[in-house]
């Protein structure tokens, strides 16, 4: 078994009606500094948006969460101590960025409609697929069971 690592994550939330507070968890960021990874997880639940606000604009809040997306997107392995190759020399809007300052920048408190929740940390072998558990925990619709549990 690899060793454990400590990460930091931050859910990506959409909030349609700023005046009401509500939200809805849409995607999840993932930042491991050990392993020099930057992940980004996203999926609109278009029923749940329009539950909160049928007049929401579905097509522009899956553009922000793709450009949120892009941000955080290393086309290459990154290492954040090279400055000629990985993700320094990436290609897009995080090019030329330390991944940790990326994380940072996107993570960064903003009243727009897609926000970054509070920073969180754990511990996991496997930084990446720990993206997906999280977005699968946190952001997928829950799914019962047979025995009527969710899951």
């Amino acid at each position: 078994m690899s060793a454990l690592v400590a990460y930091e994550y931050a859910l990506l939330r959409v909030v349609p009606r700023v005046e009401r507070g509500e939200l809805m968890n849409a995607g999840v960021l993932l930042h491991c500094r050990a392993r020099d990874v930057l992940a980004v997880r996203v999926h609109l639940d278009r029923a749940r948006l329009a539950a909160l606000d049928p007049d929401a604009d579905a097509d522009a809040v899956d553009d922000l969460l793709a450009t949120v997306a892009a941000v955080a997107a290393v086309p290459e392995p990154p290492r954040s101590d090279r400055h000629a190759t990985g993700a320094l020399a990436a290609r897009g809007p995080g090019s030329g960025e330390d991944i940790g300052r990326r994380f940072r920048r996107l993570t960064t408190a903003r009243s727009t409609i897609v926000r970054p929740g509070p920073v969180h940390t754990g511990l996991t072998a496997d930084p990446a697929a720990e993206a997906g558990r999280l977005l699968a925990r946190l952001v997928l619709p829950v799914v019962p069971t047979h025995d009527g549990a969710a899951r």
